[in-house]
């Protein structure tokens, strides 16, 4: 059975962080195993609490996965702080961890910040290039490339920054577009666009999360990168379309 590590947050909600990439992992068909970085006391409709772990507890945690588990990929989500950030890079390196799928989380759904302006920088010159593909929403790709984008057609020029930084691929996704939900998948060579029809609705939470360990699933099972792209799209599509309509503010997604 392939393994997949997350190193993320805890949402105490359960729709998204380290909750939501575990059940996306056992729909895939993989083990998961994780890596908590910070446990956050949050619902659908706001964050009260953060409280980041030290750092050697997280590098702790990647050891003593790695010295036991074939790790198959690794997904890394919410990692909060400067200091945590660079330990997670320090174990990517030692311990050669690969495929690696860099979800860069910084903002929570409501507007919290989940990610200190301190750490921005070791996410973008240090996580990126070790990443094998980064997979950021278009607020997110703005804080990376210094770049606005306002279309689908300025998700290519980020991508291209994105791999300049480093990245083996990028998939810039477009949800906070006008439009459909496009996502653009720019593997340093090729451009190619996931489109998805825009589900209307507030029930969004973890979407992000959940796309990322989707992807890292599929990795793991030896998929290319395009066919797991369009499987972890297709199944975050369905999720949102299934969402149980749970919270009163951006419930969480459903089974995909």
């Amino acid at each position: 059975m392939r393994t997949v590590l997350t190193i993320a947050g805890s949402d105490s909600g359960g729709g998204a962080g380290i909750q939501a990439d575990l059940k996306t992992f056992a729909a895939h068909g993989v083990f998961g195993l994780t890596a908590v970085t910070a446990v956050t006391a949050q619902n659908t409709v706001t964050v009260t609490r953060v409280f980041p772990l030290p750092p050697d507890v997280v590098t702790a945690q990647i050891d003593a996965v790695v010295s036991d588990f074939p790790v198959g990929a690794t997904k890394i989500g919410m990692l909060a702080t400067a200091g945590i950030a660079a330990a997670v890079a320090a174990a990517l390196e030692r311990h050669g961890l690969s495929p690696v799928v860099l979800d860069p989380v910084m903002v929570a759904k409501g507007g919290s910040r989940l990610l200190d302006e301190s750490a921005v920088a070791i996410v973008r010159d240090r996580l990126v290039r070790l990443s094998d593909v980064i997979t950021p929403n278009v607020p997110e790709a703005e804080a990376l490339t210094g770049l606005r984008i306002a279309s689908v057609d300025d998700l290519r020029p980020a991508a291209v920054r994105l791999i300049a930084l480093g990245a083996r691929a990028a998939i810039v996704k477009g949800g906070h577009l006008e439009g459909p939900a496009v996502d653009l998948l720019y593997d340093g060579q090729t451009f190619t666009l996931l489109p998805a029809d825009r589900i209307p609705g507030r029930h969004t939470h973890g979407t992000g999360c959940t796309f990322s360990a989707a992807l890292a699933a599929r990795l793991a099972e030896g998929d290319r990168l395009i066919d797991a792209a369009r499987t972890a799209k297709a199944y975050v599509t369905r999720a949102i379309a299934r969402a149980p309509g749970l919270g009163h503010g951006a419930g969480p997604l459903g089974p995909g």
